[in-house]
């Protein structure tokens, strides 16, 4: 092979690498983002899917807690008393008489939801339960206590036994990877992914619980 047809050779084996580098880094830079997308959604939505799960299990907890102690709320009453608007039975019924065994016959207060306080024992309880399982940066005050009157569940005279319910509110995520950014990388746009999303509302209910006898007279 000649001097000039060694070069001619060796310049064409140059530009040919050159180009094929060129289509390498261009490859790269469109799957890279991709890549990097799915290898962090993987992460973060697995913490996000774990701290749910346990955040479940938290309410669970704190509703069976609640419904064993004293409200977590003001003004629930601790009676059934007689109903004695101008629709009440007439005889009167007497104590130990079903609440549900007809209309109007416990007067079914219902004392409006609240939301936890570290001042009152039964939050306080169930907080120092539960915060190890909550998500990051919830607080007590993002549990809300509801104590609901449901006649199948005491009788006139009786304790008031009302459905429990435990919710958290106001719950947030973050979210460590950058989602958002990688997105608006492959995209042009957040696809609506932002780093602190909130929680949805998880709540639990259950009837409560106790054992007093009541007047019975």
């Amino acid at each position: 092979m000649t001097p000039d047809r060694l070069r001619n050779f060796c310049r064409r084996t140059a530009s040919h690498g050159a180009g094929e580098d060129g289509a390498v880094l261009v490859e790269l830079a469109l799957v890279l983002p991709l890549f990097l997308f799915i290898l962090f959604g993987l992460i973060d939505f697995g913490r996000l899917a774990y701290a749910l799960v346990m955040a479940e299990s938290a309410v669970d907890m704190a509703a069976r807690i609640a419904v064993v102690r004293a409200p977590a709320c003001a003004g629930v009453p601790t009676a059934n008393l007689r109903y004695t608007g101008s629709s009440a039975p007439v005889p009167a019924p007497p104590y130990g008489t079903s609440c549900s065994a007809g209309g109007n016959i416990c007067a079914g207060t219902s004392a409006p939801p609240c939301t936890g306080v570290l001042s009152n024992t039964t939050a306080s309880e169930i907080w120092s339960r539960v915060a190890p399982l909550m998500p990051s940066g919830t607080t007590v005050a993002n549990l809300q206590f509801t104590y609901t009157y449901d006649p199948k569940l005491g009788f006139l005279g009786g304790p008031y036994v009302p459905m429990v319910t435990v919710a958290l509110t106001g719950a947030q995520f973050q979210f460590v990877t950058p989602l958002a950014g990688l997105a608006q990388m492959l995209t042009g746009t957040g696809l609506g992914f932002n780093q602190i999303e909130d929680f949805p509302t998880i709540s639990a209910s259950l009837p409560g619980e106790d054992l007093a006898q009541g007047p019975g007279t």
